[in-house]
């Protein structure tokens, strides 16, 4: 796989899709920097990273023959790896925050944005930007509940090591997907998301704040909550936030 590194850049995702569209790019193209002055996060949200101390970079992936319908196994696998890649490192506590963020406890370690072109029915390729904590020790009073590999464990780690260890997490993974291995994915994901089956405060969209319990993720992706009174309804990434 080829890997550009880049001293400064705005994002990563930016830079690759404009790579994408101009150039014929290998499969696991990576851009990574030491420095995203714009990095950008699941709904319009910002990542900020302090330079030169984490994991700021983004992956070409293209897909071959992948239905549209089955993207959330694409999700699963892109956030397993991440998983896979802390758990090798003894890193204690982790879980998958619904859609992509990685916990470690109740404290974000990793945020994930996935960015699809399509054609017709099918995912073509994908660029999947990925912003890893790892030996950041300090966060602005705006991030209360961020954390890193370091935090977590007191060691200092080497960043071309974490990336390619995530690299090559995410190669496995989507092998399983291209091998259309979807319940093993699923499986794998479902056993490690974040506050699964416990009594759980969330705020809808109409900033109404209600009680309910993560059972699982519908066919669509969406978040799939059991109510108080035991009915069960599905949110999509805009409809619901974790309190």
């Amino acid at each position: 796989m080829k890997i550009i590194k880049l001293n400064a850049i705005d994002s990563t995702n930016s830079f690759l899709k404009d790579l994408v569209l101009h150039s014929d790019l290998e499969n696991y193209y990576t851009v990574v920097t030491h420095n995203q002055t714009n990095g950008r996060g699941q709904q319009h949200s910002k990542w900020v990273s302090k330079p030169f101390k984490n994991l700021t970079f983004s992956t070409f992936i293209e897909l071959k023959n992948f239905n549209v319908k089955n993207k959330k196994y694409f999700n699963f696998a892109v956030a397993l790896a991440v998983f896979d890649t802390l758990t090798q490192n003894n890193i204690h506590k982790i879980s998958i925050k619904w859609p992509n963020d990685i916990m470690s406890a109740n404290r974000k370690i990793c945020g994930i944005l996935i960015e699809n072109t399509f054609i017709g029915s099918h995912i073509k390729n994908s660029v999947v930007g990925i912003g890893l904590n790892i030996n950041q020790e300090t966060f602005p009073n705006f991030l209360p509940d961020a954390s890193s590999m370091k935090l977590e464990t007191g060691i200092h780690f080497n960043l071309d090591y974490v990336l390619e260890q995530i690299l090559n997490n995410l190669k496995k993974r989507i092998n399983t997907l291209e091998a259309l291995k979807f319940q093993a994915l699923e499986k794998d994901y479902l056993n490690v998301l974040y506050k699964k089956n416990i009594p759980t405060m969330f705020k809808n969209n109409q900033d109404i704040n209600f009680m309910g319990k993560i059972i699982g993720i519908s066919s669509l992706g969406n978040l799939v909550v059991e109510l108080e009174d035991e009915t069960i309804k599905e949110f999509g990434v805009k409809e619901i936030t974790f309190l």
